[in-house]
């Protein structure tokens, strides 16, 4: 299995160096470019670079990353562009942006939530292929059906990601259409979250609310529903993680698999672990969003996890082996001293 790599700007280089190291286990490093919304926090607002500096050490990077034969796929995958979504002069940004980018680089592929930014980047640039992100929840023929003639590959709902016979349904579809499926490995977002599209959108916006008077803060509603220490099972059973140790099993389906480390504070120790197939500690910290500090000084054992949620009939209300699953993996640290 080889793997897509999100790019962070970061104080030192040792994550861009780590990358490089591994590059036959990856396939392409991720990234956004600029102001433009994406699925995270702005690239270039960094604690320790200025907006400017930030965008050059970003080119730095990619030159260094190009050099050693990796290739890279492009993100519009902000949930919203207000206005803009329809508007000439975004388009014309956008794609004075994919053309600054595929002049120095080796830009292979844009993933966007925008069918029209899709059907743009395939009227205008031909050598690109366009990628349905994860955020835009496709998870039926029909969904990807719909969309044929925008895309040339999707990100799979991540709530499918245990279900192998919803994967083997997709990918064969895909096969059947000249069409490629994909996977996003470490995500910690509890399935089926009420309030995932209004956060998206909040993080699209950021800049624009940043600047108001708020008279609240939204972290995410996981933040509070983990405070309740019944809630805790649902980092196992209601969430759509792959632990790096069943990598294995999705190498049929899959060619590579998307991790996210564009904003985590341990993108070195995710690579690692998703490339040697293993993981010795908490399973939360090599996810994001990063759930260790909300249940602390408890931690779930990934070598204590069992993989039994990967062959079930999904029905909850009548299983406890998720729940047995996650108290046999669940250590209390203050126990240990």
């Amino acid at each position: 299995m080889k793997f897509s790599v999100g790019y962070q700007i970061c104080e030192s280089d040792f994550f861009i160096k780590e990358i490089i190291k591994n590059q036959p286990s990856i396939d392409e490093v991720y990234f956004s470019w600029g102001d433009f919304a994406n699925g995270r926090n702005m690239q270039t607002v960094q604690s320790y670079f200025t907006p400017w500096e930030a965008q050059q050490r970003q080119i730095e990077d990619l030159t260094d990353l190009n050099k050693s034969g990796i290739k890279f796929n492009l993100l519009f995958n902000g949930c919203c562009y207000g206005k803009d979504s329809l508007s000439r002069s975004f388009f014309n940004k956008v794609g004075e942006t994919i053309d600054y980018i595929m002049t120095g680089f080796n830009l292979s592929s844009v993933t966007t939530t925008s069918p029209i930014i899709a059907k743009f980047v395939k009227d205008n640039f031909s050598d690109v292929k366009t990628r349905a992100s994860v955020n835009m929840e496709i998870g039926t023929v029909q969904g990807m059906d719909y969309l044929a003639g925008y895309f040339d590959g999707y990100y799979m709902k991540r709530e499918y990601n245990r279900d192998f016979e919803r994967i083997s349904l997709l990918k064969r579809w895909c096969d059947d259409n000249g069409k490629t499926l994909h996977i996003l490995a470490n995500s910690g977002c509890l399935n089926n979250c009420s309030a995932h599209i209004f956060h998206d959108n909040l993080v699209a916006h950021e800049t624009e609310i940043a600047a108001m008077d708020n008279c609240y803060s939204f972290t995410g509603i996981c933040h509070e529903y983990l405070k309740n220490s019944e809630k805790r099972v649902s980092l196992v059973r209601d969430t759509s993680f792959i632990r790096p140790e069943d990598v294995k099993l999705y190498e049929p389906y899959f060619d590579t698999m998307k991790l996210a480390t564009r904003v985590s504070d341990r993108p070195i120790q995710i690579l690692k672990s998703y490339i040697q197939g293993r993981h010795s500690g908490n399973i939360l910290e090599i996810l994001e969003p990063n759930h260790a500090g909300r249940i602390y000084p408890y931690v779930i054992d990934n070598g204590r996890l069992k993989n039994d949620y990967l062959y079930c009939d999904k029905n909850c209300s009548l299983c406890g082996k998720c729940e047995e699953n996650y108290h046999n993996a669940l250590i209390n640290l203050e126990d240990l001293y």
